[in-house]
């Protein structure tokens, strides 16, 4: 997570010249938030859903029954028409790949009242949920849809590591704000959801760098800086705890302003010395997905039919084929 400059420093050099390079030593790495989000929704869930006697039997139950219609749906033609009858649209399969495509999955069928998903069960020749099991996947899906929001900031082309923390601590009270309209069957969920962020996300929600990324970030200072407490620990850090390079640089009056600024990105460059360090901590990003979207495009540069392609050509290919979204409309035209 930290910016490509670290590479620069003197001292980053130094440690990777005492590195054996036959030892087999690694460089430790950091997590990506997005993966580790995802091991929480497919791992800490699915194993408190699978060890707990409340959820064990409806969740294996419901989702086994989920199972056999998208099964039903994906190799039946016939069987797709009469649940888009239904649902007005297509059923989605979940890949393992996505977790977001479970939730989706989940969604869609609930969508369809009871009453009628259950004549479409029969017709299926597939058995039907009964109440329990449909309120089970209800409530499931209103736990996890601030997860799925979560990793969709997350995962965006155009979010920072400011984002992270903002996003987490949103997550987290949004996740134990739904405890009270929960039944005894997903009561307990919440809790385990916030546990295992605070679990694996320990380092970034104790971290400076973590703080001075979302404080700098005018996108989030209005929002998340509305509690008064986080406000003046954002203020003090910002204007005696910071990094010796900006500690002569910035004054408790250019933070309060910037602070009652507003929330553009452009605001910054009223604010040179907060600007320098939005670029210092917020040049990472808290996703690996951006750099995933990069890899597929390039199996779609580099087909069969082109590949005599050399790297400097295929290189030019991928930039334009990945930035031609970043083109100004009138270029375009051009």
């Amino acid at each position: 997570m930290l910016p490509i400059s670290t590479v620069d420093s003197e001292s980053f050099r130094r440690i990777v010249e005492k590195i054996p390079t036959k030892s087999g030593v690694k460089l430790p790495q950091r997590k990506c938030a997005s993966h580790t989000i995802n091991l929480i929704s497919t791992s800490d869930v699915d194993k408190h859903l699978n060890s707990c006697a409340d959820t064990k039997a409806v969740y294996r139950s419901s989702i086994a029954k989920c199972t056999a219609l998208w099964t039903k749906a994906s190799r039946s033609t016939l069987a797709s028409e009469q649940v888009e009858e239904v649902s007005r649209r297509k059923l989605m399969v979940p890949t393992s790949t996505r977790w977001n495509s479970l939730y989706e999955a989940i969604s869609r069928i609930i969508t369809i009242p009871l009453n009628e998903l259950n004549p479409l069960c029969v017709k299926l020749g597939i058995k039907c949920l009964n109440e329990r099991e449909y309120q089970f996947l209800k409530e499931y899906c209103t736990l996890m849809k601030p997860l799925t929001v979560a990793l969709d900031i997350l995962q965006g082309d155009e979010c920072t590591y400011g984002a992270l923390l903002p996003t987490l601590t949103s997550l987290m009270s949004k996740t134990l704000a739904l405890k009270d309209d929960l039944s005894r069957i997903t009561a307990s969920l919440p809790d385990v959801i916030v546990k295992a962020i605070k679990t694996r996300f320990d380092a970034v929600l104790d971290s400076q760098e973590g703080l001075l990324a979302a404080a700098t970030c005018p996108k989030f200072k209005l929002r998340w800086l509305r509690d008064e407490r986080r406000r003046e620990h954002v203020k003090e850090l910002l204007t005696t705890e910071c990094q010796p390079a900006h500690r002569k640089l910035l004054s408790r009056k250019e933070v309060s302003d910037y602070l009652r600024s507003g929330y553009e990105l452009e605001i910054l460059n009223q604010f040179p010395n907060l600007k320098k360090m939005y670029m210092k901590y917020n040049t990472p990003t808290p996703s690996s997905a951006p750099v995933e979207r990069l890899f597929s495009l390039g199996g779609l540069v580099l087909s069969p039919k082109r590949n005599r392609l050399s790297d400097r050509r295929f290189e030019k290919l991928l930039l334009m084929r990945y930035n031609h979204c970043f083109t100004p409309k009138e270029n375009k035209k051009t």
